[in-house]
C-alpha cells in the first residue's frame, strides 16, 4: 500500500483509526486489530486541511482528482507540499471520501500496544501509546 508516493510496512492494515488531531499533526494508526495493538502510523505535519472519518477501513489511496487540487487551492489560498485523497469504508452505505493537505508525511513503523502488561519491558525501538487508553465497547 503507497501513501503519497511512500510505501506502508508490509502487513493487513485494514482498520485505521485517528489516534492524534490537532493543529501540529494528524495521525491515524493502521492495524488488522485496534483493540489490543496498531502497527504502522501515517504523521501529516501541520495539516491543513482534513476530511476524514476519526475511524475507517479498508481504505484505498489514489492521487488527488484535479478538482479536489482545486478545491485545495481556493480554500488553502495555494497548495501545500502533501495532497492524499481516499476513498474509505467509514461504517455507511457507501465509501466516504477523504481528502488530506499537509505540509510533511512520515510513516512510522512498528508494534504500539494499546494495554502493555505492566511486568513486561518495552523492546526497543517501539513506541509508547501517544495518549491515553481509548474506550472500547
Amino acid at each position: 500500500m503507497e501513501i503519497a508516493g511512500r510505501r506502508l510496512p508490509e502487513g493487513s492494515w485494514g482498520d485505521w483509526e485517528v489516534i492524534v488531531r490537532d493543529g501540529r499533526q494528524l495521525r491515524p494508526a493502521a492495524g488488522y486489530d485496534l483493540t489490543h495493538h496498531h502497527g504502522p502510523e501515517v504523521v501529516f505535519t501541520a495539516p491543513a486541511f482534513v476530511s476524514c472519518p476519526s475511524a475507517f477501513q479498508d481504505p484505498v489511496f489514489r492521487e488527488p482528482a484535479a478538482e479536489e487540487t482545486a478545491r485545495l487551492r481556493r480554500t488553502l489560498g495555494g497548495t501545500v507540499p502533501v495532497v492524499v485523497a481516499f476513498e474509505a469504508d467509514a461504517g455507511g452505505p457507501e465509501p466516504v471520501s477523504c481528502l488530506i493537505a499537509a505540509e510533511g508525511l512520515d510513516i512510522l513503523p512498528g508494534l504500539v500496544q494499546r494495554h502493555p502488561r505492566a511486568h513486561v519491558r518495552a523492546a526497543p525501538g517501539l513506541r509508547a501509546w501517544p495518549g491515553p487508553p481509548l474506550p472500547t465497547d
